[in-house]
């Protein structure tokens, strides 16, 4: 299994009233293809910065982030955001999207811009449809996305999360702003992807969430504290197992 992400010695330096604010230590950790790796730790702890670092979307101060073999932190910034657009796709709390354009047209806009897609409008659009349908949200694809619910709004940013067949979804709270039922069905949704061979790597404070990963990395202060690999989810009657077993670990790490 090769290695689609790797932090080295990674750090992120802050400076905020010309104090020194570290918020991410000598981190390292790598992901391997086909893994859903679930990053948690207590509020402030540097889950998010560590996210927006390995995925390119801030910079860092020291060390080196290496994706499919690329080490990023030498890109220049029109490189980078190729590589984001092609290579990754990114799930919000907040579900960000152009309130001028349908449901549809926000998930396939990133196909549309991508130079890497050679596909024709009609064929992008066929691909979208083809992911509503998969995620179960088809019958909103018109709808101007004030028409639809939290729950189908968040899979729909899952589908177009995945428009460019990405190596890797960076997810930063996905279910944060969701009530439990729609929190289940996105994460039942990602599990599926992951199942199928998308590579995840997530922040959560949810262990319901987390529970539903193969691996949990635990941050304290910027720095890794422990791993936790429980292993593939494959059927809900794991589930609440799973919920226990990670929640006895997560309360010896301090949780």
């Amino acid at each position: 299994m090769s290695t689609v992400l790797k932090a080295k010695d990674l750090c992120k330096t802050y400076i905020v009233n010309k104090r020194q604010n570290n918020v991410l230590k000598n981190v390292n950790f790598s992901i391997d293809e086909g893994e859903m790796v679930a990053v948690m730790g207590p509020s402030g702890s540097g889950k998010s910065t560590l996210l927006y670092a390995v995925s390119g979307m801030d910079s860092i101060t020291a060390g080196g982030v290496e994706f499919c073999g690329k080490s990023i932190e030498k890109m220049k910034e029109k490189e980078l955001a190729e590589l984001r657009l092609d290579e990754m796709g990114f799930i919000f709390q907040q579900m960000y999207m152009l309130k001028n354009l349908s449901v549809l047209d926000n998930i396939i806009l990133p196909a549309c811009q991508s130079e890497k897609v050679k596909e024709s409008r009609k064929e992008i659009v066929q691909r979208g449809e083809a992911l509503m349908r998969k995620l179960g949200i088809i019958e909103i694809a018109d709808n101007d996305i004030t028409e639809v619910s939290g729950g189908q709004l968040q899979r729909a940013c899952i589908c177009r999360s995945m428009i460019n067949n990405p190596k890797v979804i960076f997810a930063d709270e996905p279910t944060g702003a969701l009530n439990r039922a729609s929190s289940d069905e996105v994460m039942s949704e990602l599990a599926k992807l992951n199942r199928e061979g998308t590579t995840i790597m997530l922040i959560t404070h949810d262990v319901k969430v987390a529970a539903k990963c193969t691996r949990v990395i635990y941050i304290v202060d910027g720095n890794i504290k422990g791993e936790y690999n429980i292993g593939r989810y494959e059927n809900p009657s794991q589930l609440r197992e799973r919920e226990r077993t990670l929640n006895n670990w997560l309360m010896e790490m301090g949780w």
